[in-house]
């Protein structure tokens, strides 16, 4: 329990990048960096929402999984970036203990509906490639309506369960979090309270919402591979493997740095690289995801040429 001495902190300071030794330059190079990748983000992702939508080449359930992807980048970069551009800019660190709730809540909230989604488009991609006969029965518009949902609403359970987590928290001794966003891990090790709770509440979504969505990529991809290993052909392996490269890709990107930040064991004067993994999968994940869609996919391309033409 906290001291009797102690005042609750209603403010917390987010660090990130301004506490590094860099001049002014480098800091307003930073700021339209990341200014222009938010906007690359917003263009990209809406771009491929409304392409879905006006094109009916794409849609499929493929499509369908891909456009709330879009929609869930869209959030998780919204979520982290304008606060990030302001205090890289203007110098402002400062974050309210509401704010910080708010923060935990959605970027929970969307983090864990993607991890959902990419499983969820990791078992179209095993439909598609070991039971392409079945396809259009098993992956049926109702059922890929109930995985989006059921999705969105893992990630809603995440997100109610960090801030509740969080909610358990007094803070009263340090409240300088070395990250551009409130980040429940940095936020429990800062605590002055018993943290059980809360650690308690991060373990076990970790276990059963983060886990169980790997495991289907995972097993989904065992069976994709050892499926292509058995065509015969070398072009159908080439076009069985290049409709599953784009997942793959945006798979590493998202995966990549949260493995690199959560789960990898380090002391605490070695985690300098977390702000940037931070920044892969906050930032810069969002904006490539529809690009890498984009320019790898010849049904996106050829939905792009159709609508220019009808333009």
């Amino acid at each position: 329990m906290p001291g009797i001495n102690c005042t609750q902190t209603t403010e917390f300071s987010l660090a990130g990048f301004t506490e590094d030794p860099a001049t002014q330059v480098t800091l307003f190079l930073l700021f339209l960096l990341f200014l222009l990748t938010y906007l690359v983000t917003i263009l990209g992702n809406l771009g491929m929402i409304t392409l879905i939508r006006a094109s009916a080449l794409l849609h499929s359930p493929m499509y369908y999984f891909l456009g709330n992807l879009a929609f869930v980048n869209l959030c998780t970069s919204t979520t982290i970036t304008p606060r990030m551009l302001a205090g890289v800019l203007l110098g402002k660190k400062g974050i309210t203990y509401a704010g910080c709730m708010a923060q935990i809540f959605t970027f929970g909230l969307f983090v864990v509906t993607e991890c959902f989604l990419l499983a969820a488009m990791a078992y179209d991609r095993y439909v598609a490639i070991c039971h392409p006969l079945l396809y259009l029965l098993v992956m049926s518009p109702e059922r890929c309506s109930w995985l989006v949902t059921s999705s969105y609403l893992l990630g809603l359970t995440n997100g109610v369960g960090q801030a509740i987590g969080m909610s358990s928290l007094f803070f009263c001794s340090s409240s300088a979090i070395d990250l551009f966003f409130c980040d429940i891990s940095m936020l429990i090790s800062l605590s002055s309270s018993d943290t059980t709770l809360s650690l308690i509440i991060l373990r076990t979504s970790s276990s059963l919402l983060g886990v169980p969505s790997l495991l289907v990529v995972l097993v989904s991809y065992v069976a994709i591979i050892s499926t292509i290993l058995s065509i015969s052909s070398a072009e159908g392996k080439r076009k069985a493997l290049s409709t599953c490269a784009s997942h793959l890709a945006v798979l590493s990107t998202f995966y990549g740095p949260l493995i690199f930040m959560y789960l990898i064991p380090r002391s605490d004067t070695s985690r300098g690289g977390d702000k940037w993994a931070a920044v892969l999968y906050s930032v810069v994940t969002p904006m490539l995801n529809p690009w890498i869609y984009s320019l790898r996919n010849r049904e996106v391309k050829e939905a792009w040429r159709r609508l220019r033409k009808i333009k």
